[in-house]
């Protein structure tokens, strides 16, 4: 994970959402051990009490558990509902916008398809 924050969000929510990113990358994987939270604030030197809070959320969220004197571990489960919750997300939140950006543009269906299934094959 890397330093790169920005302002349109707390930091502690940006870290909340990288840690989310790696789960869904399979960078973190289930039953993983976090970093510690001291360990973390000081790789992206960060206030260890914002660490902490990103923590709490991913806990609140039922993503990782906290296990005494252990640290803190991505639960079974974790990467599929990461996986369900940021596509429903997706769907109600940004693919409206992309929807309507669409029509705005003219763009039909078939070429947004054929450009999709181009870049699909770069990968």
């Amino acid at each position: 994970m890397t330093s790169d924050w920005t302002d349109d969000q707390p930091i502690y929510r940006q870290l909340r959402d990288k840690v989310v990113n790696a789960i869904i990358e399979g960078d973190l994987k289930e039953g993983e051990a976090l970093p510690s939270v001291r360990a973390i604030a000081v790789d992206l030197q960060i206030n260890p009490i914002t660490a902490s809070k990103a923590y709490q959320e991913l806990v609140a969220e039922g993503l990782v558990e906290k296990r005494r004197g252990l640290g803190m571990f991505i639960i079974d489960g974790a990467r599929h509902r990461v996986l369900e919750d940021e596509r429903r997300r997706f769907l109600q939140e940004e693919w409206p916008r992309i929807v309507e950006r669409v029509l705005s543009l003219g763009l039909d269906r078939e070429r947004l398809l054929a450009i999709f299934d181009e870049q699909e094959g770069t990968k």
